[in-house]
């Protein structure tokens, strides 16, 4: 940064700078009177500065701090120390300067995704090459074919056009090795093409797009204000009054008002304005780099008092890609997958997918499909080749035709029942498999206080319960639609609540929770924006890696604001006798600083492996599996 640009960034610290230096200059050439002036003038002007911004804050109802270091200035001013004075200016004009460096320090990573985010796609009119223009990425349409050159972002989300492609895909997932995309498969806004051009047709514009979506968690994490400043305020007056009082005991025993000063001089706050939103940006800077955006300070505080999870099942305690495990049905069981995968083409449920790829696997094509309906949580139905055909729970296939009859389900299984023109027509069985990593991250939760665990699915109750016991919890409420999952999270005990899912219908649970975390990976774009924090890696390991950084995050911080007043009250004390003299404490106060906003830093570099206590086991986080390994 030039010289130029610090001036207009920080022009109290610089009038302050340029005041002491002619103060001093005066002073040496024996201009007394002129270096008091001088002095006078700059303080005069700083005192307005700093008065008129306390006068704003008392006006909006905030009482801070900055009324302890004004007292200090005009204490060592009226009592001769114009020197020390002009010192505290420029220590509290620093201190905000050091806040400044050390918020973008603590928010690297998080800009990091900022400074990369696309700005151009590459427009082709055909796959040859030879008719392409660059537009703004937010011109780009559905549907429109994209050129990707080497070592470019990718811009929107898209489907590979191309045969193969390799792409780089660590800052969305955090896996660390290229993924290879064949035809017709989908690749993520943000993912950094490998040596060779690549054609993309564009499935999303690009507000829709998974790195525009990440980016705009990003921004909301970078503008909020984290609640414990608002705790470090709570101190505000009862550490103005101990300060004014051992500053008036000193003056009242010594008889000096000098002392007076030089206790106050001791007593300027920045420690406590300046570490705590550094701590908290350092957390969520790190929650960042371990795949978890969090959308502010508040939700970071909030995390590390969760008490009680409540979890969706498919795709956020299982892998979310259930695949054909058996059909039941009088009819041929290849005409009814066929007819069940062209009624579930337009859906959004992630058995669509599996519906699709088992059709594939027989060589059979997708059948037209129109009125096609989803009735959230329910099920689908469609007019295939001229058959009505309705796919989902019991329940919703029931009320067409009571004749239904269930099947028992192994574990992990689902089932998904068929009417064909209103009859009952069979059963088809998927298996979802739980994450391997879901049983390792719910024990750690339990080992850390959160006890209460409990899984809010809209499934059926057997495929939930063999689930369930698979990763270890032991409450299931299953067959639940949107509005009765968001009653159960508003009972449940102990508080707060965090809830994690990934579909829309999880969206208005995500809401309600005190803490709604979004699995982001390849969930929907209404839970990551209902959500509180969104995970962008395919695993539930992260889970539990912010919480543990958001219980260490708080800890920082709480500690940043007592270490802060311990120190400032230690050398207080001190100062009482008279040994520390006016400017000498306003030169120990910024090493205070010094010492506080470093401690505060310790946020960027998270817990120890070694405090989680227990086993992560997840494939993007490759040292958190390496320390899993080593302790089993």
């Amino acid at each position: 940064m030039k010289l130029g640009q610090l001036i207009r960034r920080y022009p109290l610290l610089a009038a302050a700078v340029i005041a002491l230096l002619a103060t001093g200059a005066a002073a040496l050439a024996g201009m007394d009177a002129a270096s008091r002036w001088i002095a006078w003038i700059a303080i005069a002007g700083a005192v307005l500065w700093i008065g008129a911004g306390m006068v704003k804050d008392l006006l909006r109802g905030h009482y801070g701090l900055d009324i302890l270091a004004l007292v200090a200035i005009i204490a060592c001013l009226l009592v001769g120390e114009y020197l020390a004075s002009l010192i505290i200016v420029l220590m509290l004009s620093g201190g905000e300067a050091l806040e400044d460096f050390a918020q973008r320090r603590a928010t690297s990573e998080l800009s990091a995704l900022l400074d990369r985010s696309p700005l151009q796609a590459h427009l082709a009119a055909d796959e040859s090459g030879q008719d392409v223009t660059d537009v703004p990425v937010e011109q780009v349409e559905v549907g429109d074919l994209l050129l990707v050159r080497p070592g470019e972002l990718v811009p929107v989300d898209g489907l590979m056009r191309s045969e193969t492609g390799s792409f780089d895909e660590s800052s969305l997932t955090g896996e660390p090795l290229p993924v290879i995309h064949a035809r017709g498969s989908e690749v993520m806004s943000g993912s950094v093409n490998g040596s060779q051009a690549v054609y993309l047709q564009a499935l999303r514009r690009s507000s829709d797009s998974q790195y525009q979506q990440i980016i705009a968690l990003v921004r909301q994490a970078q503008d909020s204000k984290a609640p414990v400043v608002r705790l470090a305020d709570k101190f505000a007056i009862p550490f103005t009054l101990l300060s004014l009082l051992i500053a008036g005991i000193a003056w009242a025993v010594s008889g000096d008002p000098v002392r007076f000063a030089q206790v106050l001089v001791l007593a300027t706050p920045c420690p406590l304005l300046i570490a705590v939103p550094v701590a908290f940006l350092g957390g969520m800077s790190r929650a960042s780099k371990e795949g978890v955006v969090v959308k502010g300070g508040a939700v970071l505080e909030q995390l590390a008092k969760v008490r009680s999870a409540a979890f969706d099942k498919t795709g956020t305690l299982t892998a979310g890609r259930p695949a054909l495990v058996g059909i039941q049905t009088q009819l041929d069981p290849d005409e009814l997958l066929q007819l069940v995968a062209s009624a579930e083409q337009f859906s959004t449920h992630v058995m669509a997918a599996g519906l699709t790829a088992a059709l594939a696997d027989r060589g059979l094509p997708l059948l037209p499909a129109e009125d096609a309906q989803e009735v959230a949580t329910n099920g689908v139905s469609a007019l295939v080749d001229g058959r009505r055909v309705a796919v989902g729970k019991p329940s919703f296939i029931a009320a067409m035709d009571p004749a239904l009859e269930r099947v028992e389900l192994e574990p992990g299984q689902s089932a998904a029942y068929v009417a064909v023109d209103n009859s009952f027509a069979g059963v088809i069985l998927m298996a979802d498999a739980p994450r391997p990593e879901a049983s390792a991250v719910l024990r750690w939760m339990r080992d850390h206080g959160v006890e209460n665990q409990v899984m809010l699915t809209g499934d059926v109750e057997q495929t939930a319960l063999g689930v369930a016991a698979q990763v270890g919890i032991g409450k299931v409420e299953a067959e639940l639609r949107p509005g009765q999952k968001v009653q159960l999270l508003k009972d449940m005990q102990p508080r707060p609540v965090l809830m994690l899912g990934d579909g829309t219908n999880d969206a208005p649970a995500l809401a309600a929770a005190d803490i709604g975390m979004a699995m982001g990976s390849r969930g929907s774009t209404a839970a990551g924006q209902a959500a509180d924090a969104v995970v962008l890696r395919d695993s539930l390991g992260p889970v539990a890696q912010v919480m543990a950084i958001s219980r260490y995050t708080l800890s920082v911080a709480h500690s940043a604001i007592w270490i802060g007043i311990g120190l400032s009250v230690g050398l207080m004390l001190v100062a009482t006798t008279g040994v520390i003299p006016a400017v000498t404490g306003a030169l120990l106060q910024e090493v205070v600083d010094l010492v506080v906003i470093v401690y505060a830093l310790r946020t960027l570099r998270g817990p120890r492996p070694a405090d989680f206590h227990g086993a992560l086991p997840t494939q993007s986080t490759v040292a958190l599996a390496q320390h899993v390994r080593s302790r089993d």
